[in-house]
């Protein structure tokens, strides 16, 4: 998809660049198939927890398609919708029994293909099997960790898993972070990345473009008291005065993990980043 250059009017538009969005063929969305966003912007129970959210542009929720359980049922791509939920478009699919649903737009996808769910479908783009149906090599997203739970891996705009290999009941899959980890061989996913591979190379150009997306602006630790922040203090700038950063409750901060699932660890191979310095 192409990205727009805007042209400098303004301090806020010469840096910015935006999508044409000329693979979109609808502009207003299934009406069943939205419900109403209630926006929390960080709070819980009318308290900050999660800092610099808030405000934003109203928002319709698209319901989603994650478990492509409609087995054998064929269906037609009606339209390619823009999502102001996640980064990737969706595809609205109508099948052949009358029933419409959404899921998640996988690159090379177009009106009026067709995608069937199963374990004699097709390996083409948007047909989901279970990975032991498919074969390895295949480039695949929208991958399940739990059979039947619905798809969470994989579905962010350009997000590819390669199927490594299959063993003893497991699929190992290449994330893209680099990442290995090994995944139930009955677990459901769909062929091909997920499209708009462009979204990483927008630029927002000014601070209000972030702010419709809801978020807040950033203050920089360092120029912090040392009663709100523990880089915080000093005379001008100043170092951080430790070992190493850390966050404003005193943990280790940029670089320090923070993985505290160990059940999961043994479904991991390599872990990302193995190997970098």
């Amino acid at each position: 998809m192409p990205i727009r250059n805007f042209r400098p009017t303004s301090p806020g538009r010469r840096n910015a660049s935006g999508f044409t969005f000329e693979e979109l063929t609808k502009k207003r969305p299934e009406k069943s198939l939205t419900v109403s966003k209630n926006r929390i912007s960080g709070r819980s129970h009318g308290k900050i927890s999660v800092r610099r959210r808030g405000g934003g542009h109203k928002r319709l929720l698209r319901i989603i398609d994650f478990k492509r359980e409609k087995f054998n049922i064929p269906g037609r791509v009606a339209s390619i919708e823009y999502d102001p939920n996640r980064s990737s478009r969706i595809a609205l699919i109508f099948y052949a029994d009358g029933e419409k649903r959404y899921i998640i737009a996988p690159d090379g996808l177009n009106v009026d293909d067709s995608i069937v769910s199963g374990t004699e479908a097709p390996i083409n783009p948007g047909n989901a099997l279970p990975l032991s149906e498919i074969p390895t090599g295949t480039v695949i997203h929208n991958i399940e960790l739990i059979p039947g739970r619905g798809a969470q891996l994989g579905r962010s705009a350009g997000a590819s898993i390669q199927l490594m290999a299959k063993d003893s009941g497991y699929a190992l899959l290449r994330m893209p972070s680099g990442e290995r980890r090994q995944v139930l061989e009955s677990c459901m996913a769909t062929i091909g990345a997920v499209g708009n591979i462009e979204h990483q190379q927008i630029k927002l150009g000014k601070a209000g473009r972030s702010r419709h997306r809801g978020r807040r602006p950033k203050v920089r630790g360092s120029v912090m008291n040392p009663n709100d922040h523990p880089h915080g203090g000093g005379e001008g700038k100043s170092p951080v005065g430790m070992p190493g950063p850390k966050t404003p409750w005193g943990k280790p901060a940029l670089g320090f993990r923070t993985r505290r699932n160990k059940r999961t660890d043994k479904y991991i191979v390599q872990r990302r980043g193995a190997g970098r310095r």
